[in-house]
């Protein structure tokens, strides 16, 4: 094949439980993620130009990135769905080539694992277009090496993950959940976020908790109840993003008021999440929220939904 089209979700935390800073630099995490039908898209391509042996100058990957929210996405080798095809092809112990074409969705840094979803999307499609056939569990640990958030973005649904959020365990899961997204301008640096969690911490003289799984959003999932997980949503990051980006406590507030479920900082942030009771609560929400100060954009959303998957 000449190129490979990958699909892949978004993620909100539904709880992130943040513990202590350890010697790799990374926190102890429990973190549940829900893959919602927020999507890139990723295609790898055969290069069209020489190759390398006749053109030397030419870059083995090399990546695009189209769409109304690219922000500060890197085009250059930092970019992850460009480190990530690069680790897949150094795995294979061979060398490739690939034109990466990321077309973005999913906000950039408003804490939902946007860089990694297109990390995760180009190692499914290089391992087609390259003809690797690596399985699953091989994508899997390639991913975790790249970033903690890039294994969930194969896996997709709903998930926990323990120790910086890689390993994965996929949890039970009934009905379907609506979502509002309330995009932020600017984005959060995500280890700035944690460095604040640290200080703030710090300044209170609060020990950093061993984190550990609600029991209450588990049953919430298990049950469908978009009521109980509403109420049981956490995100021990908030605090921090709402010190550093204060307008979001306005945001989060006004989702409360117009009847939202729960209302989270998304991940590190700024996007902020709301649980709806349905789809048409949902778009009544986005409709209210669209003028709330602070907010780009509003976008709804349902899940949870496959992680990355070849387009048909």
């Amino acid at each position: 094949m000449s190129a490979i089209t990958v699909r892949v979700p978004a993620k909100v935390n539904l709880q992130l439980a943040v513990g202590p800073l350890r010697d790799d630099g990374y926190h102890d995490l429990v973190n549940v993620f829900h893959a919602v039908s927020l999507f890139d898209e990723v295609t790898a391509a055969e290069p069209l130009d020489p190759a390398p042996e006749r053109d030397p100058s030419a870059a083995p990957l090399r990546v695009r990135v189209e769409g109304d929210l690219t922000g500060e996405v890197p085009v250059s080798d930092d970019n992850l769905a460009v480190r990530a095809a690069r680790a897949l092809a150094d795995r294979a112990g061979r060398s490739y080539r690939a034109d990466l074409l990321i077309r973005k969705s999913i906000p950039v840094a408003g804490g939902m694992a946007g860089g990694s979803a297109d990390a995760a999307a180009a190692l499914v499609a290089c391992n087609e277009l390259w003809g690797l056939g690596l399985p699953v569990e091989d994508l899997m640990e390639i991913a975790a090496d790249i970033g903690s958030d890039v294994p969930f973005a194969l896996l997709g649904d709903t998930a926990v993950g323990t120790g910086r959020g890689e390993r994965l365990a996929p949890l039970e899961t009934a009905g379907v959940f609506h979502w509002v997204f309330a995009l932020a301008d600017g984005g959060l640096s995500t280890p700035r976020v944690y460095g604040e969690c640290d200080r703030l911490r710090e300044e209170a003289g609060v020990a950093a908790p061993t984190p550990a799984v609600s029991e209450a959003l588990l049953a919430a999932l298990r049950e469908g109840d978009a009521t109980a997980l509403g109420q049981a949503l956490s995100n021990d990051l908030q605090p921090a993003a709402l010190a550093l980006r204060p307008s979001l406590a306005d945001t989060l507030a006004a989702g409360r008021e117009h009847g939202a479920l729960g209302a989270i900082v998304s991940g590190s942030g700024p996007t902020c999440a709301f649980l709806t009771e349905s789809a048409e609560r949902a778009h009544e929400l986005a409709a209210l929220l669209k003028d709330v100060d602070g907010c780009r954009s509003v976008v709804t959303a349902h899940g949870p939904v496959p992680g990355a998957t070849v387009a048909g």
